[in-house]
């Protein structure tokens, strides 16, 4: 497909779904869906397939993609939010070839409704799901910071519990969500299923003979409840999730799979200093390496060192988002990581290699399906930190001590 065709075909500037379509395998008839995606903007994500930098910001799988595809079409969304639900459930349906090479699905992100009598709506890896154990499954979500983000607008609107219901910092909102009737709590799941499998206009409907029924009994307050929820839902507050997306266009989402190992080096707490190094699919990006000189500690603190590091990398999304990341330590070392990934919002798995006595890996500890597939990614990624740190830490050395 060429970008003059873009032109003819008068794509909007809204929010939805877009379809690349091209031939299917095998000499079949009819078209094939080879990739499925959702904008804030459907005529501006497009046209960013055929920038002439391509291969550098999508990779050259979608490159590949833009090449196999003839058609495209689109499916337009009143918000951001119901374009990432749309995306998801269509994905599920249709399988495209290029979005299920992407990634291993079982890193994606599900919505599960457990069978609990007060059901709880969940947040699931791939890995540990399995369908059967629940009501309702919807996904994958293959973005895990905006699926996160686009659950807590929906939980404004219908309000539900989770896995957190004991967490002090949330004692007030589970207190409010205690005291909602039971029936109108089943309600509340019915409609955000309903949300789910993008059947708005019926929950719409649904609302306003609620509404009705309320007035009627001249139960008012009721009534008005519900009219907030109607328009709420009808004019769903997306901003976050519209800026997330526009941060998450920067990010090489289709490029090749991206580990960033960290490791400190100093001399009794003296000359302490971090580094970063970038592996991308088994070679080194020696151009994107970075250098910290440890400002926040001043005894041999390797977990407050590497906080630091991590706090500072993490606050610049232009540097791109790690498929992995990678900590030289164990336990302290993977919670610290986890930690400030946590605090900026960025769903990334980490694993931390295990040295012995002579500084030789004797472990891996982390997601052991990644492992398996990428431990010798893991240990070269460590083995060069390890030297770019050591190495750094001696000029330090070297350029205090001439001074």
């Amino acid at each position: 497909m060429k970008s003059q065709q873009l032109k003819k075909l008068g794509i909007p500037e809204r929010p939805g779904v877009y379809f690349f379509l091209g031939r299917p395998k095998g000499g079949k008839k009819g078209k094939e869906t080879l990739y499925i995606g959702k904008a804030t903007s459907l005529r501006s994500r497009v046209r960013s397939y055929f920038g002439k930098d391509l291969i550098v910001t999508r990779g050259p799988l979608i490159l590949d993609m833009t090449v196999q595809a003839d058609k495209l079409k689109w499916q337009e969304t009143d918000s951001v939010l119901e374009a990432l639900i749309l995306e998801a459930e269509l994905i599920k349906k249709y399988q495209p070839r290029y979005n299920t090479k992407e990634k291993d699905n079982k890193s994606f992100n599900y919505v599960v409704f457990t069978k609990d009598k007060i059901s709880k709506v969940l947040v699931i890896r791939g890995r540990k799901l399995k369908k059967s154990d629940y009501k309702k499954v919807f996904g994958p979500f293959t973005n895990g910071l905006q699926l996160r983000e686009a659950m807590r607008i929906i939980r404004k609107i219908f309000p539900y519990f989770d896995n957190y219901s004991n967490k002090k910092q949330n004692y007030q909102f589970y207190k409010q969500l205690a005291l909602i009737p039971e029936g109108d709590y089943r309600n509340n799941i019915k409609n955000l299923i309903l949300f789910f499998q993008g059947k708005k206009k019926k929950i719409v409907l649904n609302l306003k003979k609620e509404m009705l029924a309320h007035a009627k009994k001249k139960e008012f307050e009721r009534a008005g409840e519900i009219k907030k929820r109607l328009f709420a839902l009808e004019h769903i507050n997306d901003v976050a999730l519209i800026k997330e997306d526009e941060v998450q266009k920067n990010f090489n989402t289709s490029a090749p799979f991206r580990i960033e190992a960290y490791d400190i080096a100093h001399m009794s707490g003296k000359n302490m200093v971090g580094v970063m190094t970038v592996l991308e699919d088994g070679r080194f990006s020696k151009n994107e390496y970075k250098k910290f000189i440890i400002r926040t500690q001043t005894g041999s603190n390797d977990t407050g060192a590497l906080e630091e590091v991590l706090s500072r990398r993490f606050r610049h999304t232009e540097w791109g988002i790690p498929s992995l990341v990678v900590v030289d330590g164990s336990t302290a070392q993977t919670n610290v990581a986890k930690r400030v990934l946590k605090r900026y919002q960025f769903d990334i798995p980490v694993v931390a290699v295990v040295k012995d006595d002579k500084h030789k890996a004797r472990a891996i500890v982390g997601d052991e399906a990644l492992i398996k597939i990428h431990k010798k990614s893991i240990l070269l990624a460590n083995s060069e930190a390890h030297r770019f740190a050591i190495a750094f830490h001696k000029q330090k050395r070297s350029n205090n001590f001439l001074k």
